[in-house]
Formats: structure tokens, sequence, C-alpha cells
């Protein structure tokens, strides 16, 4: 299976999250916890491949 590395800010306390996604998840919204505050974030992966997801805190 082949994946596109997504890279963003987390909400809560700015660090840098990365994340691997299956190409075929575009517009679909996926739910993580940052790797540095453990704070859930929810990512909207993005159709086109050259745009930046849309990241915000879960519940918001």
């Amino acid at each position: 299976m082949l994946t596109d590395p997504l890279q963003f800010s987390c909400p809560w306390c700015g660090s840098t999250n990365d994340l691997e996604h299956d190409p075929g998840e575009a517009g679909q919204i996926l739910i993580q916890d940052c790797s540095v505050c453990c704070s859930p974030i929810e990512i909207e992966v993005p159709a086109e491949a050259d745009s930046a997801p849309r990241v915000r805190r879960e519940g918001d």
C-alpha cells in the first residue's frame, strides 16, 4: 500500500506532527493524537495533493 506524508501543527501545543495516509482517504476526516501533548486532533485530508490539511482541535 502506498502512503503520502502530511505534516501539520498541533492546534493544542503547536508542535509539528507527521501523518502517513492512504491517498484513497482524500476528503475524509481522521483523528490522531498529538505526538507531543497527546491531545486529539481532527485532520481533514485534502482532496488535492498539493493542499494543506485542515487541522482543528477535536470537538471544536
